[in-house]
């Protein structure tokens, strides 16, 4: 095992360590909308407005988001054990979408461990995983359970929105506010199949 490896292995690790359920995380997120605060360094209003908007984002896909039969059985036939480790913040927009989708895969199956960790508080774990060079988040780090050596990632976004994102900025130079609405109406219209597709495509 080369340095580096040894360095993200300890460095995973330790994030494991602290690192949450997916129930705890949507606990956590509870108690902080009655505390009108936020995870993250960031624990401004606007922060605190995000996260009780996101809480009732999340609360309903947990109620309604539901896995096709064919990538159902997918995820059930599923035969190695594994940890997605998932970065996250209580104010991001995109992880209230998706993080309730990858609760409802992961219970499919006991294979597969869902953990949660801030990404504030494990800025070595964000660093080794950026996006474009820029700490997107939720970032999901798939692991092999027995060695916690690194499989696949996903995130910040499933592939269409991604495109979606990529395409607008290329042709007008910014994400603006009319945009992230229109990304909010795609989430709210694709309903997590993007990303449970994403996902069966990472378990291969």
């Amino acid at each position: 095992m080369n340095t580096d490896t040894l360095a993200i292995n300890t460095i995973i690790s330790e994030s494991l360590e602290k690192s949450m359920t997916y129930p705890e995380y949507r606990a956590l997120v509870i108690n902080l909308v009655e505390e009108n605060s936020s995870t993250g360094n960031d624990k401004s209003e606007a922060m605190a407005n995000y996260t009780q908007l996101n809480d009732r984002r999340m609360r309903r896909w947990d109620k309604t988001g539901k896995v096709a039969e064919d990538l159902k059985t997918k995820f059930k036939d599923f035969d190695k054990k594994i940890t997605w480790l998932v970065i996250s913040e209580s104010w991001c927009g995109d992880a209230a979408h998706i993080m309730p989708i990858i609760h409802k895969a992961a219970e499919l199956n006991d294979n597969i461990d869902y953990k949660v960790v801030l990404r504030d508080e494990n800025e070595s774990l964000m660093n080794q995983f950026l996006t474009n060079g820029g700490k997107a988040i939720p970032k999901l780090i798939m692991l092999d359970s027995e060695t916690n050596e690194v499989l696949n990632t996903f995130g910040p976004r499933p592939t269409v929105a991604t495109n979606m994102v990529k395409a607008y900025k290329e042709a007008h130079g910014v994400i603006t506010a009319e945009f992230k609405e229109d990304l909010q109406r795609w989430y709210n219209k694709d309903k997590g199949q993007s990303t449970l597709e994403d996902l069966a495509n990472l378990i291969g």
